[in-house]
């Protein structure tokens, strides 16, 4: 047997960088990585520090909202690992702010696409993979309602709504599903969302998935 096969297997979407990234790392300790982003670049460089810790990766670069890809990827899973122990999904489209009354129709709707619609189809994709001790989770960021979240807060929220509606159902026959929230972090998404916050303040994303992970 190979050690990728010997080890658990972890899915990681949204793999390519900060929260995904670190818990790709931190993972990869004891599972074999399947991490799913759409850049390829930034999964080379997430494998190159995977190898480098003495762990192992494989790389899919594809993008979440491509259903056919999805469908095949856990089809390969399946033919390939059989199941999947952990499944963390950190993908997510971060719309630029806006007021309620200005928002883009392209970021809404990519939004939409990446935040719910994807959710919707990789819960049903990935569910067969995992056994009643297999694990999902998902991160919450309360900002619905919030001045100006309106695209991202939305989204964001009917993705958990969603997950949370499938961690009721689970509760006694497994996945166990887990939704954690993440402290405040030095990432690009949220640089993107406070461009003038002291970033010395912030947690970094390494030890946020160390933090996170311990809760599981």
């Amino acid at each position: 047997m190979t050690e990728e096969h010997a080890r658990p297997l972890a899915l990681i979407t949204g793999a390519s960088r900060g929260l995904g990234a670190a818990m790709a790392l931190e993972l990869a300790a004891s599972h074999h990585v399947l991490a799913v982003a759409r850049t390829t670049g930034a999964l080379e460089e997430l494998d190159d520090r995977i190898q480098a810790d003495g762990g192992q990766a494989t790389l899919a670069p594809m993008d979440i909202t491509n259903e056919g890809a999805m469908a095949q990827l856990c089809r390969s899973v399946f033919d390939r690992w059989g199941t999947v122990d952990i499944w963390v999904h950190a993908a997510i489209h971060a719309a630029p702010l806006s007021p309620a009354g200005h928002i883009d129709a392209k970021d809404w709707q990519k939004s939409v696409d990446v935040n719910v619609n994807a959710v919707a189809r990789l819960i049903p994709f990935v569910a067969p993979l995992l056994r009643e001790d297999a694990r999902a989770v998902f991160f919450d960021d309360p900002r619905a309602g919030e001045k100006f979240f309106g695209s991202y807060g939305a989204t964001k929220a009917a993705q958990i709504a969603l997950a949370r509606s499938w961690q009721a159902e689970n509760a006694k026959i497994g996945p166990q599903v887990h939704i954690l929230s993440p402290a405040p972090m030095n990432t690009a998404t949220r640089a993107r969302f406070y461009p003038g916050e002291n970033r010395e303040v912030l947690a970094h994303a390494r030890d946020e998935a160390r933090r996170l992970l311990a809760e599981l």
